[in-house]
Parts: structure tokens; sequence; C-alpha cells
């Protein structure tokens, strides 16, 4: 009985949505045009590349970075990149910042050993946001580096500079476009169906662009897909995806391009994701208890390190700033449900990190270079959370991820049926004890020395006949 009750959690779970980046509830065959492509996570080379890398940077830049969330003596708290839209400035005023563009301390490979220090494995970079400033020299926009003081392709130094320290590359791209006279909110008229279109085909001009101008590129990210215009014309949005990977194979694709014959995002209709992976997770992360759904499929968030503060903002005191503790404790927590986890930077206009950016980026590398091998390659462990920490998972190897120390020197473990810890260590080999309390419950010892700091213990497990992940398909 309570195997059959588990079982229907379980086929509700499949179908049933809730907050946290589950499919809505699914309509039993809904006939779709452009929903999903495929029932299952990707598993070519390419998607276990994008899966197994982790983490990243995000790197949010442009024209916003000049003004950095002041605009005619008043400085806004809202997110810096959208102050064109805070402060009602006008496209043609706006653009005229464009002038002030010479990030004269911009150096390219500065920035990719700063990223590749942090221990992050790929970089996502802010093509186009929501300004329609390019940060390559598109033939199909006034609006770019080419017409600046600067001068050059930014974005084309920025990708030979990460490609050559090791690092993927990934491209950010705002299909909203505030600079376009063209682009359309809503369609209510033939009129804005005509712009649109034409709009559209603006738009495929540049993703072609950049797909062949730089064909290192593994990743499109796209923002700005949340209005009616792009909801009503969900064919672009299959044939984007389309397009990209036609023109790059192996390239990964964000759900939030997507929509479907009735305007669903991130998820269809019937309940399956649509992209290679959810980009639901803005500054927000799947309860680690509850929504266990989360690791049937790929999914990535992104963070800021003061709250909602994506590109350069002058003033930090407006908001609350992270400590690295707190960064890396949402890094781990992504891995440990299977997700990729992105820290966001925003430069400032002369092409320099602030000092606070710079010392968080070192602060996360000292820690991925003694524990990232809990990080890498890493995946849901099917274990049950616990108040200590995570778990993360690369094939046997199960760690422990320490963040909270129990006063009682011991740390709870509980195993799935058909499982035993028989044994735990430091990553630098120093055995820790572990004590059997009752079935499938074991007590690991803290070490003697208190580590001072987040720490990673390996355990090990053994299976003992066929073991059996209750704890998810009860929650699930």
């Amino acid at each position: 009985m309570r195997k059959a009750f588990s079982s229907l959690l379980l086929a509700c779970a499949l179908t049933a949505g809730t907050a946290w980046g589950q499919a809505p509830a699914a309509k039993p065959d809904v006939p779709l045009k452009y929903g999903a492509t495929r029932f299952e996570k990707r598993q070519d080379d390419a998607m276990r590349k994008f899966r197994d890398n982790r983490l990243g940077a995000f790197i949010h830049w442009g024209l916003y970075a000049i003004p950095g969330g002041e605009w005619d003596g008043k400085v806004y708290r809202g997110a810096a990149e959208w102050l064109k839209s805070w402060a009602k400035v006008p496209s043609a005023e706006w653009l005229e910042l464009m002038k002030q563009w010479n990030p004269t301390r911009f150096d390219a490979r500065a920035w990719a050993k700063m990223m590749k220090n942090m221990g992050a494995r790929y970089v996502k970079i802010t093509t186009k946001h929501h300004e329609g400033f390019c940060l390559w020299p598109s033939k199909y926009s006034p609006y770019t580096v080419a017409h600046t003081p600067y001068g050059k392709d930014i974005l084309g130094e920025l990708v030979k500079a990460f490609n050559d320290e090791g690092l993927d590359v990934h491209f950010y791209f705002s299909v909203m476009d505030w600079s376009h006279p063209d682009w359309r909110y809503d369609i209510k008229t033939p009129e804005d169906s005509v712009a649109f279109r034409r709009f559209l085909a603006f738009t495929d001009n540049q993703l072609r662009e950049l797909a062949t101008r730089y064909p290192t590129v593994k990743d499109f990210w796209f923002d700005g897909t949340w209005d009616a215009s792009i909801k009503k014309n969900a064919w672009w949005t299959a044939h984007a995806e389309t397009m990209l990977k036609e023109l790059l194979p192996g390239v990964t694709v964000n759900s939030r391009l997507r929509a479907d014959d009735y305007g669903k995002r991130h998820f269809d209709s019937n309940g399956h994701l649509m992209g290679d992976y959810e980009s639901g997770y803005e500054r927000k992360l799947p309860d680690p208890v509850r929504d266990l759904r989360v690791t049937q499929w790929d999914w990535e968030a992104c963070m800021t390190l003061p709250e909602n503060q994506w590109g350069y903002h002058k003033d930090w005191s407006l908001s609350y700033v992270k400590t690295p503790v707190e960064v890396l404790d949402r890094i781990v927590h992504a891995v440990s449900m299977g997700g990729n986890m992105v820290v966001n930077f925003g430069p400032q206009a002369d092409g320099d990190f602030r000092p606070e950016e710079k010392e968080m980026a070192e602060a996360l590398g000292r820690w991925t270079a003694r524990y990232g091998t809990c990080l890498y390659g890493c995946d849901y462990a099917g274990l049950p959370k616990q108040d200590w920490g995570y778990y993360t998972r690369r094939g046997d190897d199960v760690f422990m991820v320490v963040f909270n120390r129990p006063y009682s020197g011991w740390l709870t473990v509980k195993t799935n049926k058909g499982q035993r810890a028989t044994a735990a260590a430091l990553l630098d080999g120093t055995p820790l004890r572990v004590v059997e309390t009752t079935s499938n419950e074991y007590n690991v010892a803290m070490p003697s020395a208190d580590p001072g700091e987040p720490f990673v213990i390996r355990l090990t497990l053994t299976t003992t006949g066929k073991a059996n992940n209750q704890y998810r398909e009860a929650l699930t």
C-alpha cells in the first residue's frame, strides 16, 4: 500500500506544478505545433559539458554602466540596467551615452583570468541588453561599439580571451529592444503585426551574425521574451532555436526563449520543458526538500551580489550585499539539486570591476581551488537534505558539503534502503569516524580541528542488495 501510494505521488509530481520550476498542470495530449521537442535530458557531449561545468559567471555590461543608476541627479534603487525605464528616458537621449563609451581600463585578458581564478568554467556575456546597444559591431544596427570612441569589437576580445583561458562562452541576448522602432509589447493591430514581423527578421539577422561571427559560442541565453508580442509568435521562438542549432550543432538554448501555441513559457501546455534547460531561477532557488522535481531536468540559476543589481550601480548601500559564504551556499545548493549556478558581475563604465567584486571572485577562487571537486561534474546525490549543509555526487563519490557546524560534533547521515555509510574522510584523506545509530541513519564525526570555513567530506556508501531511493519517491 505504501509503495502504491509513493508511486501515485510520483505520478502526480510529473504532471502537477507548484511554485518552484515545476511544469504547469498538464493537459493530456494537447496538440502542439510549437511545444517541446524532447521529453528527457539531452545526453550529447555538448550538453554534458554544459552540465558538468556547473559554475559560471555572468557579465552585465552596457551603456547603463555610465550613469550607474543615477539620472538627472536622482539615484534610482531599481536594477541599473533598467534605468532608462525607471527614469523614463527617451531612446534617442539614452543612446547619446554612446558618445561617452570609452572603457580605457578594459582588459579582456584580465577579465578572463579573474573568472578562471574564481573557479568559473563558463561566462555569460550580455551581447545586447534591452537598451539595444551591441557589444559587437553589428551591421544591422547603428547602436554598436563600432560607433563609439572605443570603436573596437569588445565581444570579440572577450570571446578570444575567455577561450584562451579554457572557459566556455555563452551569449546573453535580449529580444526586447527599446532602440528599435518596430519593437512591440503587444500585437493589437495589423500595423503592429507588420512592424513586428520586420523586427523578428532584424532579430534573426543579429542572431545569425552572432552565431557565424563567433562560432565558438556554446549557449544562447535569451531575455526580454515575456511580453504578449513574443507569446503571440510562438512560431518564431521555435524557429530561432532551430536556426541556431542548425548554425551551431551542439549549442544549448535556455527555456526563457520559448513559448508554445497557447503562450505557455518555459514548459509547454503538456508540462514538458522547452529548450535545453530551465532558466526560471533569478535570485531564487528551489527548495531542497519540497522541490526535487527539478532533478529530472537540466536547469540553471543566476544570482546577483547586491540584491537585484545586475548592471553597474554606483551605490551598493541601497541593497543587501551577499557575503562569500552566502554565495557559496547558493552555488552548492544549486549543484546539490542537479543545477548550474551563474554569479553576476556588473563592470564599471571604465571597464574595470569594483573592489567588492574582485574580492568576491578571489574568495570564491580560494574555496573552489580547495573544494571544487564537490562541484564540477557533480549532480543530485539522492539523499535527504540535512541541516548541516548539502550532498553532491559524482559517480560513486558522495560529498558532504558542511556549512553549519553542529553543537553535538556529529553530522547526521540518512541513507536510502539498501545503502550503508561505511567510511568518511576529508578531501586530504584524513579519516573521520562513522557510527551507525539506527537503521539507515549514521553519525559522521566532525574533524578535530575546526576548518573555519565550509568544508567537504567524502562519504563512502556501500550498496547492500537493491538500493531504493524511497526518499525521492515519497517527496516527489
